[in-house]
């Protein structure tokens, strides 16, 4: 019995819940970055086409250079291997970052009988300080090499440099991911975990698989980069006003904390909002590039299939305008984080039937 009861709390402590907002980055960046290869597979056959029927060379130049272009950015194949590794890494790195948010919070005191929301690991006593450190560094270890293996896989040893970087990134992330709650200046206690939460689950995440993936840096993906980024850090806003008067009284100073929550949740509704704006230029950006250089036939509408993840959000927003009570906010946890999620379903499942 006793063993049973560790073991659900180390499966409380790794917060299932959370799991499917983490990959969601890297969903949205593999369904891109197969399109991108997709369009450069399609932009060959025509090259082909025109070649066998001798009209290449009657092309004006302008076309022929917009072929050559796409050819040489997206000529390499797709390799599953690489969005499997970066989902198995991702996915190390939230369990490390919660397993670190319930050692940090415990010992500190601020998950007390004040906090909202189940109980943690630590706060019930079924795992020790010491325990949850050594879980943590297990995870750490474990997330670094599947990190390693990442970049070797979609990099090698030919970019050097590039690998540095990528594995540079990796360590931040395990850093961010611990110092969150852990530490005197841990800098969720100082209203930064925003913009880690941003940093990471955003650009660092979408724009850094597109990459692993492609070998190519395309800027349209900013777009949903700062779509998950903030819809991530609305998540995280969402917990803190939840949280707010125990954080309150733990001196944990988010930034919610700090503002109050009348205008967090206006800043609630400005982070759903700029997302949605963000996510309808790069469908549009994208749509109108697909139609004016003519890499696929007939430019669709599928396109803009994602856009429906976002009826329930607005709805939600409905909810947290009126919602009075932080308690009563919890629910709405999981609708946000599960919205994101679809979300990024929603991208796989447009471009599979694009492609």
């Amino acid at each position: 019995m006793a063993e049973a009861s560790k073991l659900k709390a180390w499966i409380s402590a790794a917060r299932l819940r959370t799991l499917p907002l983490s990959i969601s980055g890297i969903l949205v960046g593999s369904a891109y970055a197969y399109w991108g290869l997709y369009q450069g597979k399609l932009a060959k056959s025509t090259l082909e086409n025109l070649q066998k029927e001798k009209v290449y060379n009657q092309l004006s130049n302008n076309l022929r250079n917009e072929i050559s272009e796409v050819l040489d950015l997206y000529l390499s194949d797709f390799n599953f291997l690489i969005p499997i590794l970066a989902l198995i890494t991702t996915l190390g790195f939230q369990v490390l970052s919660n397993f670190a948010n319930d050692y940090g919070d415990g010992v500190k005191g601020t998950d007390n009988e004040d906090r909202i929301g189940p109980m943690r690991a630590l706060q019930s006593g079924i795992i020790s300080p010491v325990e949850m450190k050594r879980g943590m560094v297990i995870t750490a270890i474990l997330t670094l090499i599947s990190a390693i293996l990442l970049i070797y896989v979609s990099l090698g040893i030919d970019r050097l440099l590039i690998s540095l970087f990528f594995l540079a990134l990796g360590i931040a992330a395990i850093w961010a991911a611990i110092r969150y709650t852990v530490g005197d200046n841990a800098y969720g206690y100082r209203g930064l975990g925003d913009v880690f939460v941003f940093i990471f689950f955003g650009p660092v995440s979408v724009m850094g698989i597109f990459y692993l993936i492609t070998k190519v840096v395309n800027w349209q993906m900013i777009f949903p980069s700062i779509t998950i980024g903030l819809l991530s850090v609305a998540v995280l806003n969402l917990n803190n006003m939840r949280d707010i008067e125990s954080d309150k009284k733990a001196g944990k100073n988010t930034i919610v904390v700090k503002m109050g929550l009348a205008k967090a949740k206006m800043l609630h509704i400005a982070f759903v909002s700029i997302a949605f704006i963000s996510t309808i230029s790069f469908f549009f950006v994208h749509y109108s590039d697909e139609l004016w250089n003519r890499k696929i036939e007939s430019p669709s509408i599928i396109i803009f299939l994602p856009l429906l993840a976002f009826i329930p959000l607005f709805v939600h927003l409905l909810k947290v305008k009126r919602t009075k009570s932080p308690a009563l906010l919890d629910p709405e946890l999981k609708k946000v984080a599960l919205s994101t999620f679809f979300f990024a379903i929603l991208c796989v499942v447009s471009v599979w039937i694009l492609a």
